[in-house]
This record gives structure tokens, sequence and C-alpha cells, in this order.
């Protein structure tokens, strides 16, 4: 018996996804790993976007050897700062990837956001982009200034990763912690795993290609949040997921886990989204609005300290 592909409605997202698959195809994951970033690369140029008038960029390399690029709206209100970690599977994605996004949440934030170029898989298994971001996270955090940590998709994980990983050794600092369809280390066998194993965009056989090629323990919970006995004390949060994705179970059962132990979250499901729904925000209604809830939810999370 075969099940029948979930489908979302809008024409905006459908129209995203066909687009999409002329530049990344369904079955990208079968090819090699320089192949995936050749088309990932060209994916990523093709929803490029006008950058925020009066915004400026500027590349460094933390401790000589980590690229990240600060990005400075004109009209800064906060001293709080965002550091935005990328998708991509722990495979592909870079900071041109999402430069386009990570200038408008800092437009819309009015706050100084930080990206990161970490090492990817396969080349560099776990733990080798965890430790560079949290390289990175330490540098932000040294001179005192309050931070938000924000990722979508497999920077997502990585960003749950980051707070997990401060609460343990005791840094202050980390204000809030924004997720977006995050991969958080769920059951593959059960949930929405099951429900949306063939949705577009994402498949869980997908999720599966990416955990293996990354290689990180199962039991470690800085890899998988899900593990995580106790969430309590862990900053606030925005949570957003989609509802055809494979991981959409992940971001919900956090979200209710995490207000379980008494942290302050804002969770949304967009419900006619697939992954990777940020890309189209410029051509579909859904994604529009999506992108202007998580841009307010990271504003409310950055705050005016």
């Amino acid at each position: 018996m075969t099940r029948d592909r979930p489908i979302p409605t809008e024409p905006g997202i459908l129209a995203f996804h066909k687009h999409c698959e002329e530049f990344y195809p369904a079955d990208a994951v079968d090819a090699s790993i320089g192949q995936q970033r050749a088309w990932y690369d060209a994916l990523c140029a093709e929803f490029d976007a006008q950058s925020p008038e009066g915004l400026t960029r500027q590349d460094e390399a933390v401790g000589g050897r980590i690229p990240v690029r600060r990005y400075r709206p004109i009209d800064i209100t906060t001293r709080t700062r965002i550091f935005y970690i990328h998708g991509g599977g722990f495979v592909i994605g870079s900071l041109q990837s999402h430069d386009a996004i990570c200038a408008e949440i800092a437009h819309a934030a009015k706050a100084e956001l930080v990206s990161i170029d970490y090492r990817l898989a396969p080349e560099h298994v776990w733990p080798a982009a965890f430790d560079d971001c949290f390289e990175v996270l330490l540098w932000l955090l040294a001179d005192g200034r309050p931070l938000v940590v924000a990722g979508d998709s497999a920077g997502g994980n990585l960003a749950a990763g980051m707070a997990l990983k401060a609460r343990a050794k005791a840094l202050g600092g980390i204000v809030g912690q924004a997720l977006i369809y995050p991969g958080l280390g769920g059951d593959l066998a059960s949930g929405s795993y099951l429900e949306m194993a063939e949705a577009p965009g994402l498949t869980t056989a997908d999720v599966a290609y990416y955990r293996d090629v990354l290689k990180a323990p199962p039991e470690n919970v800085f890899a998988h949040p899900l593990k995580a006995p106790d969430l309590s004390g862990l900053p606030s949060a925005y949570i957003t997921s989609a509802h055809f994705d494979p991981l959409r179970d992940d971001a919900a059962v956090y979200a209710q886990r995490l207000i379980a132990a008494g942290v302050n979250v804002s969770y949304r499901d967009e419900p006619q989204m697939i992954h990777a729904w940020l890309r189209a925000r410029h051509m579909s209604e859904g994604a529009r609005d999506g992108f202007m809830h998580l841009c307010r939810g990271i504003s409310d999370l950055v705050g005016t300290l």
C-alpha cells in the first residue's frame, strides 16, 4: 500500500517548490557532495534579494580560521546581537547562501547580526560544526553584550545545542533562541517523520542521509536536543515549523517540552509551508506571513537591551 504524497495547496509555495527542483533536484542526496553544493549555490543565487538600504556587511575570521559576516542595519536600536547559523543538512550552505535572509532579519530586528561559515560534513563530521559555532558563541559573549542564537534546519539544531551547552557551562548572556524548522533528533519512525515522509522539499530519507553523514553520537544531547532530559533554565524561544515537513514534530515537541519546563515560548506551525520556506518569502503569501512573524518573534527576543 502506497501513501499519498502530502502536498500543500497554496499556489505560491507550489511555484516555489517547482522552481527549486529546477536547480536542486529531489534526488540531490544521491549526487556527489560537490554536485550537491554546486546545485545549492545556484539555487540560493536564484532567490537572492535586494539588500535593505543602509545595511553594511563586514567579513572577519574568528580565531583566524572561522569565517563570520557581521550585518549592521542603519537604525540599530539595541545592544543585543543575533548569532545566525545557516541550514543545509550540515553538508551544504555558506555565508553567501543565507546572506539575504540574514540581512533582512537584521534590518527587521534593528540589531547587529553575525553569521557563521562553519565546517561542513562529510569532510568534517561531528563535532566540527558544533565546535566552530561554540567558539564563535564564546567570542560574541566575551564583551558582555546580550545574544539571541538563531538558525534554520541544521542551523536550528546547532542553535538549540548552543543554548544547551551554554547552560551546561553556566554561561550567561543568551537571552533568546529562534529555531526555524529545526531538526532536533526526533524518532524517524513516528509522527511527522511518517506522515510527511514524502513531503516536497525534504523527505524522511533525506533526514536519515544527513544524520548518517554528520555521524553525531545518537545519545549526545547537544546533537539531538530532544534527548536532553531537562530543559529548564533555557532562554526564551521563538520556534516555527512547516506543516508539510518531516521535521515538524521536532519543533512542536521541543516547544511543548520547553513550555512544560517553564521557558517562555512562542510557537507557530505554518499551515501551508514546506521545508526551507524562508527562501520563498518574496513569492509565497504564507512564507511572507511566516517571515513577518519570525522577524517579529526575533525582535521580541532581542528587545531593547
